[in-house]
């Protein structure tokens, strides 16, 4: 049974997250009706990483397995044409023949996020739901040297959330780099793996730095306060972007 390899990118706005719920309609049901519709399978799909409500992907990972062999241009164009049809804001960037040794999930070596804060004074229009807008004016360097407390191995309880289905709150952060382009900054973080959460728990702690709310050793005692009440207020789900899970 051949299984493919597939690179998704989709705008999270309208989905209740990547995962099939009964509440909502995920990303993974659409790819997954579209599949159907292709090869009249319905298959489960396997992903490197669940993304909430209204977060986007730029470089999503997933894994199917089909009955037929098919050409990995045909399964790419296939899907792509459904999910077209059905007006879905999915696209499946690239299908790739793999062993059935990988795995989306287990094979993952390192998930890379972006978050996207629009500080400008004037209220946002064409990237409404790309980013948080934010008015006040941010200091981007605070927010990148306070940033680099959390690096490293730690337990980052603080900024998980209550739900977090994780065994331990033990992570080690390996990048967050935070710089501005323009009214935009970007949060580049890199690790193995995240807890629910902890990627906009952190944003909205070091925004509380960039609005001089807290310095640097505020959020370093936040951090070893292990505590979920000690964190910032949640930055919201449209900032965030899931853009490269890394493999072997």
């Amino acid at each position: 049974m051949p299984r493919y390899k597939l690179t998704v990118e989709y705008d999270g706005t309208p989905y209740v997250g990547w995962q099939r719920q009964k509440n909502g309609r995920g990303v993974q049901t659409a790819i997954e009706e579209a599949i159907a519709r292709f090869c009249q399978e319905d298959i489960t799909m396997q992903v490197a990483g669940r993304t909430d409500a209204g977060v986007h992907g730029l470089g999503q990972v997933c894994h199917a397995d089909l009955t037929k062999d098919w050409p990995e241009k045909t399964v790419r164009d296939a899907i792509n044409s459904y999910l077209l049809q059905n007006g879905e804001p999915v696209s499946i960037m690239s299908a790739e023949k793999v062993t059935e040794e990988f795995h989306a999930r287990f094979s993952a070596k390192a998930r890379h996020y972006r978050y996207r804060i629009i500080n400008q004074e004037t209220p946002v229009a064409l990237a409404r739901n790309r980013g948080w807008w934010v008015r006040r004016h941010l200091d981007e360097k605070a927010m990148h040297d306070a940033a680099q407390n959390l690096l490293g191995t730690h337990d980052f309880t603080t900024f998980r959330a209550a739900q977090c289905q994780a065994q331990s709150p033990v992570k080690t952060l390996d990048k967050l780099d935070v710089a501005r382009q323009g009214s935009d900054i970007f949060f580049e973080v890199y690790a193995r793996s995240f807890l629910h959460n902890q990627v906009r728990s952190m944003v909205g702690a070091l925004k509380l730095v960039g609005e001089s709310k807290w310095s640097s050793d505020d959020l370093v005692a936040a951090l070893e306060a292990k505590d979920h009440q000690r964190c910032g207020a949640l930055a919201p789900s449209c900032g965030l972007y899931l853009t490269q899970v890394d493999y072997d």
